[in-house]
Parts: structure tokens; sequence; C-alpha cells
């Protein structure tokens, strides 16, 4: 057999063999050799075979036995491994994806997709694959090993695949599972954490920034934003993300812990991508950090209001406040108690960002109360760095210390009591028709020291002196005079601030 280069293929105790080699393979396993001596009364006798065998010949045969199987053999299962969870089982009709290493029954390796680096990727159940594998995958779940044997008319029959595999060849496919999901699946929500308080849970069109860990099925993780240190910002149900992700997303909680299994169809579908597999399930463990909609404005919560709460805060006032400042998921910012000091900043004045201008608006001393900020009305997109997160909500817990109240608009500095008819005249103290800034900034700061006049309070009294000079000074060469000098209320308004 081995001069004509295949196996001898027979049934035993069929008649299709001389009645001593009949015998004589009984009780063989395959890879076992013997040495069969055969007398010719159960040989071919006192006839021989004519050119061949010649009569009463005694025969000898050195016999291996490859392989073996009945014709009432079925598909026989071996599992070695199988995961503690199971969730799952391969059903008619699943796409899989499995590696395997296949060997005939003398462990003749005759192809592996280890070899190959890809998994072999196909329908179970529908005719996809020789009918053994069609029954050995079923009930398999991800992650477990089996060795499936498989007898050949379940498998390549008496031609074999013309390649590689041999006519009446046993099959023995050890195979592990990587992956499983039907064409119908949607995507399967785990939830691992869900906060006590959920205010609000994201809609479509709302703008997310949260943190995840992708996997594949079997655990193999192919993406994590933690190893960027930095979270994956996105809108939800708009198609920045793929179709799962944005389906996975909708109704989530600021803090919640979430899984969501994607089928490929969902995903990344049969190309795949990166270092994704095509037709993988993907997993993604999340971690919602906070979210918003372009269309939020702030949101103010008092949290103590004074019985005595009057004199409320407006455009123009100069404040002293204490804050601690917080990402929606309570990661602390900065803290005015750390540095042991207020902070001061006149309101309305573009000394902070825009939300917190409006969440200032209409307090009162004493009262605390806690600001959400979206990021259009804080850091924006960029954020600031190694501070404050891109896109990020903020939080501020403040408490309102000192209100010095502000001028009307447009004004940097007003009278408490009547104005002197003949104020150029006070101002100029030599008399020489001419006002110097020196001069100027004297007589400012006299009227202010004897409570006459106000400065508009939190700003720097010699820019605001100097301010104001410039805009009497209008034809620009550093003096005012008498022609040039006017009270607010005696011209037409203009855009800069005046006496």
């Amino acid at each position: 057999s081995y001069d004509r280069g295949s196996t001898f293929n027979v049934f035993v105790g069929k008649g299709q063999l001389i009645v001593g080699m009949d015998k004589a393979l009984v009780g063989m396993c395959v890879n076992e050799r013997r040495f069969v001596k055969i007398p010719p009364k159960l040989a071919y006798g006192s006839e021989g075979v004519p050119g061949v065998i010649p009569p009463n010949a005694v025969l000898h045969f050195d016999v291996l036995l490859i392989d073996l199987w009945n014709s009432e053999d079925e598909v026989q299962i071996q599992t070695y491994f199988k995961p503690e969870k199971c969730p799952r089982t391969v059903q008619v009709s699943d796409f899989v994806r499995y590696h395997y290493n296949g060997t005939f029954l003398d462990g003749t390796l005759f192809d592996s997709s280890h070899n190959r680096m890809r998994t072999y990727d196909t329908y179970v159940g529908i005719g996809w694959l020789i009918p053994g594998m069609d029954q050995g995958l079923l009930g398999m779940c991800v992650g477990e090993k089996r060795i499936i044997t498989i007898p050949p008319f379940l498998a390549y029959g008496e031609d074999g695949d013309g390649k590689e595999i041999p006519g009446q060849a046993s099959l023995v496919f050890d195979v592990v599972l990587l992956d499983l999901h039907n064409p119908k699946d949607g995507i399967a929500i785990e939830n691992q954490l869900v906060p006590a308080s959920c205010e609000r849970r994201s809609q479509t069109g709302d703008f997310l920034r949260y943190h995840y860990n992708g996997t594949l099925l079997d655990g193999t993780l192919f993406d994590s934003s933690y190893s960027r240190n930095r979270t994956y910002d996105t809108y939800v149900g708009k198609g920045y993300v793929i179709a799962g992700m944005d389906e996975g997303l909708l109704g989530v909680c600021t803090g919640e812990k979430r899984r969501i299994i994607i089928p490929p169809h969902l995903g990344y579908g049969e190309e795949g991508r990166g270092n994704i597999p095509g037709s993988a399930v993907l997993v993604f463990d999340i971690h919602v950090v906070d979210f918003h909609n372009p269309s939020d404005s702030v949101s103010i919560t008092v949290n103590y209001k004074p019985s005595n709460c009057t004199i409320l805060s407006k455009k123009g006032d100069y404040l002293k406040y204490h804050y601690n400042a917080s990402l929606l998921d309570g990661t602390l910012l900065d803290s005015t108690h750390s540095l042991g000091k207020t902070y001061n900043i006149v309101l309305g004045s573009g000394q902070v960002v825009v939300g917190m201008d409006m969440g200032l608006q209409d307090m009162c001393v004493g009262e605390r109360r806690t600001v959400v900020i979206p990021p259009h009305l804080g850091y924006g997109e960029d954020g600031v760095e190694g501070e404050v997160p891109g896109s990020a909500v903020l939080v501020f817990d403040i408490e309102l210390l000192e209100l010095v109240s502000g001028l009307p608009e447009g004004y940097m500095f007003v009278w408490n009591g009547e104005v002197s008819p003949n104020l150029f005249e006070e101002i100029d103290q030599n008399h020489d028709g001419e006002v110097l800034l020196e001069e100027f900034s004297e007589y400012i700061q006299t009227q202010v020291d004897s409570g006459k006049g106000k400065l508009a309070p939190g700003f720097d009294f010699e820019k605001i002196v100097k301010n104001m000079f410039t805009n009497q000074d209008r034809d620009g060469n550093g003096k005012v005079t008498a022609e040039e000098f006017k009270l607010k209320d005696q011209e037409a308004k203009e855009e800069h601030d005046e006496l």
C-alpha cells in the first residue's frame, strides 16, 4: 500500500478480505502495528494467485492501522474546558468564529486555523459545514474547548476533499469557540452600577464623555480609553459612533457603569477594523463621566438662603465668594478653601466663564448654591490643559461672603451728591485752562476719599482713572480743556465709559 501511496480501506468481517486478515484485524487500535502470519488455508490455499502468490504460500503482513469507524458511529464530542459562565450556546443559524486543529485519527495534522492566524467564520446548521461539524458545534459556549470526532460519512465520505483529506477518513477537530451571534440579534445591555440618584438620563442629541474597555467575546482587549487617560467624547444617537454604541449609550445616568454587547452588523461588520476582526461581537464596559445637551443652560440649586435676602447681586457688583469646583463624577478640580482666600470678581465683567457670571446673578450675602455649568458656557471643547478636561460639565458649590454694589451700566465713577457747577475749575487747580492726568487723578482720589464720589468696585484705580481721562481727552494730546470736558448726561451716549 505504501507503493501505491494510499491506504487499504475495507469493512472487517464482511468477506471482503481473506479469512486470516479478517481475523487478524479484529481488536486493533489506531496506530497499532502488527506482524501477521497467515497460513495458506486462511489465505489463498492450494491455488494461490496466479503471477502473484504461489500455491500453499504462507503470507506475512506488516499492518499499521490508520483509521477505523463503523457505519453506526455518530459524531463524538469530548469537552475538555468549559467556562463557568455560559449565558448562551450555539444554535442552528448562529454565526460563529472559532479556531481549530484538524487531524486524522492517527494524529496527522491536515489543517489548522491557528497556522493561518485567522478564525474560521461560518453559519452553523444550514449546510455551510460538513454535517459532522454542523452537529459538533451545537451547544458550545464562547471560550469552550472540545474535541469533535467525525466519521467519514458525516465528513468527506469516499472521495475525500480532493486535496489533503483522503477518502473514508475520520476527522478529529480540536475546537475553541471565540465568538457567536445571530443575525437577528440586537444589542444586549447588562447594568453593572446605576447610581441611586439619577435625575436625568441621556437622550438623542446629548453629548457624552465616558470611559470604556473594548473586548471581544473571548475577553481579548482591543481598545481602552483608560490607556489613553482620556474619555471618549461624542454625541449620542446622531451617527457619530457605531450603531450599537449609539443605541447602548441612550438612557444612561451620570456615573453609571454598564456592559454593552454589540453584534457585528451593529458594529464593524464583516470587514472589521484595525485589530477588530471581521464579524466580531464587541463588548464595551463603559463608565459615564458626564453628559449634557448643547441647548442646556446653567442649572442653579439654592442650598441655603438667609432670611434677610433683599440685596441681590447684579451685573457690576463686586463679589467675594468661596467655591469648590468639581466634575459631575465628583472629581475635585479646585477649591478656594484650600487656598485660604476668597475669589473676588466684578459680576458680568468677563472675569469668569459665562456660566459662572450667570450662576452668581441674584444671589445674596450668606447664600449657598450649587451651579452646574455645561461646557459651552464653561471651558468648551478644549478645557484647560492639566486642569479641566475638554467638554466637561462643571459643578460649583458657592457661598457668597461679601457684596459691594456696583455702578450703573456704562459708568466707572458716580457722584454721591450734587455735582459742582464749577467742576472743571475745581479739577484745574492751577487755573491754566488745561487738566493733566496727574491733576485729574488727584481730584478723583480726593472725591472718593471724602465720600463725595464712588468708583466702580473691583477694578484697579489707576486704570479706571486713566480710562476716564482718555475718554475726556478727545483730541488725544494728553490734556483736557473746558471745551472737551463733559459729564455723561451732557452728551450723547457713547460706547466708552466717562464722567
